[in-house]
């Protein structure tokens, strides 16, 4: 169970937040400059069980030595001015959130399963998740310059018994052009005069918090009055940002727009650098003939595409209306692996029932867009590469396998700094926690 935090690391945060006031805290450990703690250790645990791992005697002595290994890494990377910034802790906290509200099926359900809103989730998780992301750079930087050659990825390959290679799932790797249907300026009119109303009413008495709950069309601040906790600058639509961070409690902002619509927002408070904000959405509709533009221009394009005029990747670039993926040719990205080729499995039911069928290059018709978080339209979906279920070869997947013994030479790396670093850095234990423990380094033998 070597550097189970690699691993782990963000179920293990989310399920520690959904242990909050469970554990009474104890220090268990001292690592150079950093502690352990007994909360610590019982919520990762739990974390564990909650998973469905196997559970043995020395599982929970497994479990210390990962966090004994996260505290050296953590620590070292102070003593060596290892930074992160918060731009970057911002970034990677929304894309993890991003993945996990795919798999959950909408930020409600993930709120609902974690009896916490959005904010407060971020909130719990930010200072966890920018000690992960330093000792991810650490692990870096002792690893840096390990590479493996293809006769060692060969040997790697062949050292693995062949009943216990992996089985790969279906993977698919697919590109998309995304129209975006337009918006009249009648409903954009409509939009911003239904919100200067709204603005008025509430000079005139009435709650903005009692609007919101009627018409704003952000579900998920509307149930709470439009109210969306406290955030930093960083932490929304640079717009929304702009707009908030200028007001002085009470007061009412100008209709600020952003990608997800129109809006007028209400400060509640400020505390240093973050503000408790609330606001109204409102959306501008696109009319039938809009959506059917959309589809027409998709059609024209995908006409182009199939006579060879052009080729999927180049009308991307040069066509689409969706900006994270035109710059790469229209191909959507793995959420959570950052690779290109996507498990079916983990597919948002929207895209899977639309290529479910489809063979490479093949394109399908004009579908549209379902995904509420973006500009409603058309898209049309192109299925690069597939894959079927099969035992790892090095034909197939000399990528996939080249990883893996470059991972097994990084850990073998690690754990001679770590040999090296137990030896020189100040380590004390609480002897309670450490009875028994089958540890791989010799964290109680240096026991100061």
């Amino acid at each position: 169970m070597k550097y189970l935090i690699k691993l782990l690391v963000f179920f293990i945060s989310l399920n520690s937040v959904a242990q909050e006031g469970i554990v009474l805290d104890k220090v268990i450990g001292v690592v150079g400059n950093e502690i352990a703690t007994k909360s610590e250790l019982e919520a990762k645990y739990s974390a564990f069980i909650s998973q469905g791992m196997p559970i043995n005697d020395n599982t929970r002595c497994e479990i210390l030595e990962d966090i004994l290994y996260s505290k050296m890494l953590l620590n070292q990377a102070k003593l060596d001015s290892v930074e992160v910034s918060d731009s970057q802790v911002e970034s990677e906290l929304d894309r993890r959130l991003r993945y996990y509200i795919a798999q959950f099926g909408s930020e409600e359900e993930l709120e609902a399963y974690y009896k916490k809103p959005l904010v407060k989730l971020k909130d719990d998780l930010r200072e966890s998740l920018k000690e992960t992301m330093l000792m991810q750079s650490m692990q870096g930087n002792i690893a840096s310059d390990i590479s493996v050659t293809p006769e060692e990825v060969k040997n790697y390959y062949k050292s693995i018994p062949e009943d216990s290679l992996p089985l790969v799932n279906a993977e698919v790797e697919i590109a998309q052009i995304v129209i975006n249907a337009s918006t009249s300026m009648k409903s954009i009119n409509a939009v911003k005069e239904k919100l200067r109303e709204y603005k008025k009413r509430v000079g005139e008495g009435e709650k903005f918090s009692t609007l919101a709950v009627l018409y704003s069309e952000d579900q998920g601040s509307a149930v709470k009055g439009g109210e969306i906790g406290f955030v930093g600058k960083a932490e929304v639509e640079p717009e929304f940002s702009a707009a908030a961070f200028k007001l002085k409690a009470g007061n009412v902002s100008p209709i600020v727009k952003t990608r997800f619509g129109y809006h007028i927002i209400q400060m509640i408070e400020r505390r240093g650098t973050k503000v408790n904000v609330r606001h109204i959405l409102l959306k501008p509709k696109q009319d039938a003939s809009s959506f059917e533009k959309a589809k027409v221009k998709l059609d024209s394009i995908a006409s182009l595409i199939e006579k060879d005029s052009i080729t999927f990747e180049f009308a991307a670039k040069k066509y689409s209306d969706d900006d994270e993926t035109k710059k790469n040719g229209g191909i959507i990205v793995n959420q959570f692996t950052a690779a290109s080729m996507t498990a079916m499995d983990d597919l948002d039911p929207s895209l899977f029932f639309v290529i479910d069928k489809m063979e490479v290059n093949e394109i399908s018709q004009p579908v549209r867009v379902q995904d509420p978080r973006k500009s409603p339209g058309y898209r049309i979906i192109k299925v690069n590469k597939r894959t079927t279920p099969h035992r790892a070869s090095l034909e197939r997947d000399y990528q996939r396998i080249k990883s893996a013994a470059l991972a097994e030479r990084e850990q073998e790396v690690l754990q001679n700094w770590m040999s090296e670093a137990v030896e020189r850095t100040y380590i004390k234990l609480d002897e309670e926690f450490t009875k028994g423990c089958d540890f791989i380094q010799p964290w109680i033998k240096n026991n100061n």
